[in-house]
C-alpha cells in the first residue's frame, strides 16, 4: 500500500517538521553558490542584513501559534516556492531571504485557503517586521507568483506525500546508518567523486516513479 499524505488529519506539528527539513536543505545548498551581491537583485526587499538568529523550523512554530493555519498553508508555501524558482526573477532562496519569504507566504496563503485569516499588523509582529515593510514584501511575493495563488488539492496532495515519503527515506537511512556503525566488526569505506557536469533543478521532489531532490537554482556539481 501507498503512502500518503493525510492533509486533514497529520499534525500540523509534524508537517512543520518535514517542510523544515526541505528548506534548510535548500537553504544550505545556495548559501553556498549564492553571490555577494544580494541587496542588488530587483527583490533585494526580501534579504536580511545578516542571516536571522532563529531558525526555520522554530520560525513556522512561532508562526503556528500565534498565527494558526492548516496544512493546507505551509504546503503551498512550497508550491509558490516552487513556481518561483521557475519564473525568471533568478530569485534563489537562502539563509537570507528565507524568514521575510515564509512569514510573506504563509500570510498570503492563510488569506487565500482560509475564512478566518489575521490582519498584516499580527504577521508582522509574529515575523518580527515592521507592517510597511510586510505589505511591500506581500505585493512583491504576489508578482513573483504572476498574481495566481491558487492550488489544487491534488497537487497539494502530491507534494504532501512526496515530502512525508522524502522524510521517511532519509530518517530511515540515517538510522541504517547509525546501526552499521553500533556494529565492531562494519568498517565504512568512504569515496568522494566529483561531476563538472551541469545539474539543474528547481525546488520540490520530482516523480512519484524516481525520487529526487530538486532545488530552486542551477548549479554545478
Amino acid at each position: 500500500m501507498a503512502l500518503q499524505y493525510d492533509l486533514v488529519q497529520y499534525p500540523t506539528s509534524d508537517t512543520i517538521k518535514i517542510v523544515t527539513y526541505l528548506l534548510e536543505r535548500i537553504t544550505k545548498t545556495n548559501d553556498r553558490i549564492q553571490p555577494s551581491s544580494r541587496h542588488a537583485t530587483p527583490y533585494a526587499c526580501f534579504y536580511a542584513r545578516a542571516i536571522p538568529n532563529i531558525d526555520i523550523q522554530s520560525y513556522l512554530a512561532r508562526i503556528l501559534k500565534y498565527c494558526p493555519c492548516a496544512n493546507e498553508c505551509f504546503l503551498s508555501l512550497l508550491v509558490y516556492f516552487d513556481r518561483m524558482s521557475r519564473n525568471s526573477s533568478g530569485l534563489r532562496i537562502d539563509s537570507y531571504n528565507i524568514h521575510r519569504l515564509i512569514i510573506t507566504g504563509i500570510m498570503v496563503a492563510s488569506k487565500f485557503f482560509s475564512d478566518v485569516f489575521y490582519t498584516n499588523a499580527r504577521y508582522a509582529k509574529v515575523g518580527g517586521l515592521p507592517v510597511a515593510e510586510l505589505n511591500t514584501l506581500e505585493l512583491q511575493f504576489l508578482k513573483l507568483n504572476n498574481f495566481k495563488l491558487n492550488v489544487q488539492v491534488e497537487e497539494l496532495q502530491q507534494y504532501g506525500d512526496q515530502l512525508l515519503l522524502h522524510w521517511i527515506r532519509e530518517h530511515q537511512i540515517k538510522r541504517n546508518s547509525e546501526n552499521c556503525y553500533k556494529k565492531q566488526e562494519f568498517k565504512p569505506m568512504i569515496r568522494y567523486t566529483t561531476s563538472h557536469t551541469n545539474c539543474s533543478s528547481n525546488l520540490i521532489l520530482s516523480t512519484e516513479q524516481q525520487m529526487t531532490e530538486k532545488y530552486d537554482s542551477t548549479t554545478k556539481c
